[in-house]
């Protein structure tokens, strides 16, 4: 006799589950790696614009020139600004996919516990049968070669 679980269908949801958090997570912290590469290059940019300011200071630019420059500076200022708040709403988001994927763990985990307990119980059963069997041709043997 073959063992066969009776919720079988429920754990593999939960691990179906489990492996949607887990595509879920690895999502957001792809979307917080790119966030985190955006900042990186508004930093690298802004470095620019320094740069490029103190450069056209030294070579005597148009006022106009110089002051272009410092109103980009300054944007990219607001976009870095916004761009560190769009981090920690990602930090926030792995944060939460992080514990969905806990919480789905711990439910394939209990359905995986019950089915193994209830392999174990089958195996057991299944060893007593056996056994009963053995004893009762033992049984018969004994009464057939007593005669």
């Amino acid at each position: 006799m073959k063992f066969h679980y009776a919720f079988q269908k429920i754990v593999d949801l939960k691990s179906n589950e489990k492996t949607q958090a887990e595509w879920m997570l690895s999502s957001a912290i792809g979307k917080l790696q790119a966030e985190e590469k955006s900042l990186s290059d508004l930093f690298e940019m802004r470095e620019q614009m320094f740069e490029a300011q103190q450069e056209a200071a030294c070579r005597c630019a148009p006022v106009a020139e110089i002051r272009n420059i410092g109103i980009y500076v300054e944007y990219l200022e607001s976009c870095i600004v916004k761009k560190q708040d769009d981090i920690q709403l990602a930090h926030v988001n792995v944060n939460k996919k992080q514990e969905h994927l806990t919480e789905k763990m711990l439910d394939e985990k209990v359905w995986l516990k019950a089915r193994d307990k209830s392999k174990e119980k089958f195996r057991q059963e299944s060893l007593l049968r056996e056994q009963n069997e053995l004893d009762e041709m033992a049984t018969v043997r004994f009464a057939i070669n007593a005669r």
